[in-house]
């Protein structure tokens, strides 16, 4: 049943033989989404069609307790609009080096109120950041009360942010993409060159639906470097580049990757991240809980 396509899940919930998160939720104070051991939860970049406070509830909702927060839904509303004479990105450095980071532990009370747990914060670290703006982004982790950032960055970057890692105590982990194209990460080798230096606080966090678009393998890499990953991102993708599809139309081995964290015990949040358009953001992200669940639970 773990492998059930979107079409297939429809005819499941019209049935009423839905269980776990989307069904019976309202009898729970708190959501729980740690499931057979593994801790499945939602990068909220999947909610970016609504407010930080939408995207809790909406989280709460079909019971996930674990998230990744994505930086745009901390930051864009307060550079709309950027004051004369500044670019955007100028006035985004200038909101990160002034904003009181009292700003950062109200996010944090609004989650842990709605009893989701912060993994890590997703903030992109790349060659345009300055020293001062990348210290700024580890107070940040830290007032979030997390110790991972994880980051779309530049591979060059990478020994820039190593030393700011360690004074912090915050470890990067580093997010692929698919296209394979200079100085990004795609390929394994992109992650090994920028952890060459066997930094304890350079990790990886691999997007499986990526990985499986530029036609490498998630499993194989899972098992060789599951020791530096410190966080998956769940997406169905087909090869060859193909597009984002619901979970159980691509070619991503995603039951077999949540299975190896329940077998093996590696405790590495998987966050869901839904990014094909044109469906409802809140069913769709419980249709995947739910395949997650069966596919940890069979």
């Amino acid at each position: 049943m773990a492998g059930l396509t979107r079409r297939e899940f429809g005819g499941v919930m019209a049935a009423g033989l839905v269980v776990g998160p989307l069904a019976g939720f309202g009898a729970r104070q708190k959501p729980d989404s740690r499931i057979a051991g593994v801790r499945i939860g939602a990068q909220t970049y999947s909610f970016r069609d609504r407010s930080l406070e939408a995207t809790i509830k909406a989280m709460a909702s079909v019971g996930l307790s674990y998230c990744e927060l994505w930086q745009s839904q901390v930051e864009t509303p307060q550079v709309v609009g950027a004051p004369e004479g500044l670019s955007r990105r100028e006035a985004l450095r200038q909101w990160r080096m002034d904003v009181p980071l009292d700003h950062f532990r109200e996010v944090r009370q609004k989650f842990d109120a709605a009893g989701i747990t912060l993994t890590a914060y997703n903030l992109s670290f790349d060659d345009s950041f300055t020293d001062e703006e990348i210290a700024r982004g580890f107070e940040m982790a830290q007032a979030l009360g997390v110790d991972v950032i994880t980051a779309s960055s530049n591979v060059s970057t990478a020994a820039r942010l190593d030393s700011f890692a360690k004074k912090a105590g915050v470890t990067v982990a580093f997010h692929n993409h698919s296209n394979i194209r200079p100085n990004e990460f795609a390929t394994p080798d992109d992650f090994a060159k920028a952890l060459q230096g066997g930094s304890n606080r350079l990790a990886i966090n691999l997007d499986i639906g990526h990985f499986t678009a530029a036609n490498f393998d998630a499993v194989e890499y899972l098992d060789q470097h599951h020791d530096r990953i410190v966080s998956l991102h769940l997406k169905d993708r087909r090869r060859n580049q193909g597009a984002n599809v619901p979970f159980g139309e691509g070619d991503t081995p995603i039951i077999a990757v949540l299975r190896r964290l329940r077998d093996r015990k590696w405790d590495i949040p998987a966050q869901i991240e839904y990014e094909y358009r044109g469906l409802d953001t809140v069913d769709e992200v419980a249709r995947s809980l739910d395949y997650c669940r069966r596919a940890l639970t069979d």
